[in-house]
């Protein structure tokens, strides 16, 4: 059942924006089960074609206008955007009317970063009258917990490497980089960028194992967690069992996120995977 931090009724409807990756089915899946109304809007390009919300409506990313207007024939008061959004090329979109009206304060927003460009596109809908809500409020029990999700435990060194990472992502936060970063022995193997954290594992599985680890002597850690000034309605770091699979196969001896901050989807495959290779999951709780 969803954890019911939101009071909503029939009266309040929310429409489901879904984007990439299994965020969306699983936020609808527990939205449904508390017993929410759900309008699914996929955006195509992003939204999976062949997910259990496939069967609802599809729209373009530019289709603003379009979209608002399916949600308000929808009766929808509150919006939740979830799932993976990748940086869409503006050269080649097809807007509509009121994507083109928005594009000029969407474009300079871009120019400031993934950060300020999500907030630009959120306004857009709070300003026709919506309330934007995040997937955590209506399904809260996706959450990462505090501390060990494995029987593997991090070691004093990979306690190192998790404080290390921290300070990278901190550090890429503060120019709008990425929310991952790779760290074995205090040194910084890799750093997500626009690629997403699955390349950027798979790009540390090519490096030299004089640097890394292997399946026989495991080191280095995966470290995850939201950008210091990102808006958490929308894009939390999101970890499943594909992300646990990449690390063993790049040496790591486990992985780190942002305990309340990040969303993990099928926990329970995620655990198999990490104790049947020798991985450790550990939640960091950040400082407030």
């Amino acid at each position: 059942m969803a954890n019911k931090t939101l009071d909503i009724t029939d009266e309040n409807r929310v429409g489901l924006v879904a984007f990439g990756g299994d965020l969306p089915a699983e936020v609808a899946e527990r939205a449904i089960a508390g017993g929410y109304f759900v309008y699914p809007v996929n955006i195509t390009g992003y939204a999976d074609p062949n997910g259990s919300l496939s069967s609802g409506d599809w729209y373009p990313i530019g289709a603003i206008g379009k979209i608002i207007n399916a949600l308000k024939r929808q009766n929808c008061t509150h919006i939740c955007f979830a799932g993976k959004v990748d940086r869409p090329d503006f050269a080649k979109l097809k807007l509509d009317k009121k994507a083109l009206r928005e594009l000029p304060k969407v474009l300079l927003a871009a120019i400031k970063g993934d950060d300020e460009l999500m907030r630009a596109i959120l306004s857009v809908f709070e300003r026709e009258g919506f309330t934007i809500i995040s997937p955590q409020e209506i399904a809260d029990s996706l959450l990462a917990p505090v501390g060990a999700l494995s029987d593997c435990l991090p070691s004093q060194l990979d306690h190192e490497d998790i404080k290390k990472g921290l300070e990278v992502i901190a550090a890429m936060g503060a120019l709008d980089i990425g929310q991952s970063a790779v760290v074995c022995n205090g040194l910084t193997l890799a750093v997500e960028a626009q690629e997403g954290t699955n390349e950027m594992l798979r790009r540390c599985a090519g490096l030299s194992e004089a640097i890394r680890g292997n399946a026989n002597a495991r080191r280095g850690v995966l470290v995850k967690s939201l950008k210091p000034s990102q808006d958490r309605r929308v894009d939390l770091p999101t970890l499943g069992e594909k992300t646990v699979i990449l690390a063993a196969q790049a040496g790591l001896a486990g992985i780190a996120f942002a305990a309340g901050n990040s969303f993990l989807i099928d926990r329970e495959k995620m655990r198999a995977v990490a104790d049947r290779e020798g991985l450790f999951l550990w939640g960091v709780e950040l400082p407030n």
